[in-house]
């Protein structure tokens, strides 16, 4: 019997090299989706042994398009390290990587702290400010092809992130129309409301979430709210600029 810790090192692995792996489900049809949460603590309590420091939480499955894409219909988390955070308008670099997406996201610094089952208006309350952002995500798994319990695991997919300016906390982001290009051509068009509905709601979800494992959203924490638009998959050569409507742009190329 493979132990969650041995699980936890496999993803670990996987990430640190960009190789795939087959899906944990394969071998382990059984594996639920909580003991997938307690992989996914593991492997990052590997990262932070290594050096890393924790940089907040990333919600996703949040928007319709997110949910069709990878089959499945539950908002999930996963954590955030300063490693993962990338510089806005530098380089990605595709080998770090076994197949990169790009998706646009909404960017929450929380002021203070917040947990457990809040409101829309309590959550806003706890916002420092928000910023257009873009998250890179990808599954270790091969062909990109998962189960719940394997998405959970593998930290729900995040890989990394880029976030723009940040705006005042009252800005008003519920709507916001929001352009994706590549190399000047529009690959993806949608809202940010497709987040939710608002991605305030997001925010709220991630309260009540984290807490279940006994965390909570501290000062200085980034939320990234979740995906507006399907991911769009990254090769070299290409220039990824998003525009966020009345709230900026975020770039990056990308390079072998």
């Amino acid at each position: 019997m493979t132990s969650l810790a041995e699980l936890a090192t496999i993803v670990d692995e996987a990430a640190s090299t960009a190789i795939a792996i087959p899906q944990l489900t394969e071998s382990l049809p059984g594996l639920s989706v909580e003991d997938a949460y307690a992989i996914q603590a593991l492997s990052l309590a590997r990262r932070r042994a290594r050096g890393e420091r924790r940089a907040g939480y990333k919600m996703g499955l949040t928007s319709r398009a997110k949910m069709q894409q990878v089959g499945v219909s539950e908002i999930i988390w996963g954590r955030l390290t300063d490693a993962m955070r990338l510089i806005e308008g530098g380089d990605l670099v595709r080998s770090r990587y076994v197949h990169p997406r790009v998706e646009p996201e909404i960017a929450y610094i929380i002021g203070k702290p917040l947990e457990g089952d809040v409101s829309a208006a309590e959550a806003l309350a706890a916002v420092e400010a928000v910023a257009p952002a873009m998250e890179i995500i990808d599954s270790r798994y091969r062909d990109f092809k998962f189960a719940l319990p394997d998405v959970v695991a593998d930290n729900s997919s995040s890989s990394g992130f880029y976030v723009g300016s940040w705006a005042k906390a009252s800005t008003d982001v519920a709507n916001l129309g929001i352009v994706m290009e590549v190399d000047g051509r529009p690959v993806q068009i949608g809202s940010s409301a497709a987040i939710l509905g608002n991605p305030i709601r997001s925010l709220v979800s991630a309260a009540r979430l984290v807490a279940r494992a006994g965390e909570r959203l501290e000062p200085g924490d980034i939320v990234m709210a979740g995906g507006a638009t399907a991911a769009y998959p990254l090769t070299p050569g290409q220039y990824v600029r998003t525009t966020f409507q009345s709230l900026g742009a975020v770039a990056f190329s990308v390079v072998a």
